[in-house]
């Protein structure tokens, strides 16, 4: 495969075709180097990690499934090294082109697998994501992205980082496609009807760069018009949104400590940066910090669905910033990274589903909207996007750059 994207593993060959017949027979699909696919070393954004680890044995829970459906495997993508990143750079392999924005970033860590799709390289990919690598990359490439109930899909033979909240995600270009391969990984029926109430999280919108608000904001005004009940409010009402951040970060880091621990003591692993940077310390957090952080997020899930209320969804920017320039310095890749977490932290902290929905535009660069759902509420949640499709999409468009 030509890969003018840079999106794929440079010096991979990895196809596998699907079965015969299916719900998603004829189509391909790129799978994020977290996965295991049967033959291939899972190399996770890292020489020495793919060096360090054998070829898998069999394929991951996710793309078995999807094979079986009849979608055949057109290559493994390119992601953040280790997974830890948001905006889609690897220092060993590229950072895969934004077929939206060719100057900007793509978003990690799913970056290869945005590209892919949004470059119309497959019909859908798979991405996984922890703190936000699904969401981000597809608001900044334009896409469907999916980041379910965690548990929701089974992560059988993927590469986890952060067990309490990895999930596996994935990205498509348009509604009808994302219902169709949702409907095979959650093994039901996708409906589309549109939520009877969307909450609009005002202290969420607030945190957000006027280009995002602006791009938004007819978008929301369409929403007012077609939903029963659409009205504001505050998700952190006691505190800000960024203690929701602060506490998945203690969290998430100290699990990602836990995970790489002993392979960085037996490798000594060649890093980039600020990969390095993550591991500078020891990885130990007091306990009454984690702790602290772990009540937190008991309160967190409590509040977001005793708004939700098993029928209503929360709006909200998906991410705070358009993506930033591929070329940018270390320390501005870092303020983004902090940025984005400040809202990708919410349904990662709570367990909850999330979609991205490729509404906004700011002068020709996607601005992704949100919708966060209840537990479980996944298929509802695709159904949701189906339904707003026709109704959200701009009428005008826009090529691919």
């Amino acid at each position: 495969m030509k890969d003018a994207l840079g999106a794929f593993v440079p010096g991979t060959d990895v196809r596998v075709q699907g079965s015969a017949e299916g719900p998603l027979s004829g189509l391909s699909f790129a799978v994020k180097d977290l996965f295991d696919v049967a033959g291939h070393v899972t190399g996770c954004g890292n020489p020495d990690w793919a060096e360090s680890h054998a070829p898998a044995e069999s394929h991951a829970w996710a793309v078995r499934t999807l094979l079986d459906a009849g979608a055949s495997v057109a290559g493994k993508t390119i992601t953040d090294e280790i997974s830890l990143g948001l905006v889609g750079i690897n220092r060993h392999h590229g950072t895969p082109v934004n077929p939206r924005a060719r100057d900007l970033v793509p978003g990690g860590s799913s970056s290869g697998s945005a590209s892919a799709v949004a470059g119309g390289v497959v019909d859908f990919a798979l991405g996984t994501d922890s703190g936000g690598s699904v969401r981000t990359p597809a608001s900044f490439c334009g896409l469907y992205g999916l980041r379910p109930t965690h548990g929701r899909i089974p992560v059988e033979g993927l590469m986890t980082q952060a067990p309490s909240f990895d999930t596996v995600g994935y990205f498509t270009r348009d509604a009808g496609m994302f219902a169709r391969v949702g409907s095979v990984l959650l093994g039901e029926t996708i409906g589309e009807d549109l939520p009877p109430g969307i909450l609009v999280a005002t202290d969420c919108f607030g945190i957000a760069d006027a280009a995002v608000t602006d791009a938004l904001r007819p978008v929301l005004d369409r929403l007012r018009a077609v939903v029963p009940e659409t009205r504001d409010c505050r998700l952190a009402d006691d505190g800000a949104i960024a203690d929701w951040s602060r506490h998945q970060l203690v969290l998430q880091s100290t699990e990602f400590q836990d995970t790489f621990r002993d392979w960085i003591d037996r490798v000594n692993p060649r890093f980039s940066s600020e990969v390095a940077g993550a591991f500078a310390s020891d990885g130990t957090v007091p306990a009454e910090v984690v702790e602290s952080a772990k009540a937190f997020r008991i309160a967190a899930r409590e509040r977001l669905e005793g708004l939700l209320d098993g029928k209503r969804v929360l709006c909200l920017p998906t991410a705070p910033i358009p993506p930033i320039r591929r070329d940018a310095r270390l320390s501005e890749i870092r303020r983004a990274v902090s940025r984005v977490i400040d809202l990708t932290a919410i349904a990662g902290l709570t367990g909850s589903p999330q979609v991205n929905l490729p509404f906004g535009w700011a002068g020709g660069i996607p601005i992704g909207l949100s919708l966060i759902g209840w537990h479980g509420g996944d298929a509802a949640l695709i159904g949701m996007a189906k339904a707003m499709e026709p109704l959200l999409r701009s009428k005008v468009a826009l090529p691919l750059c």
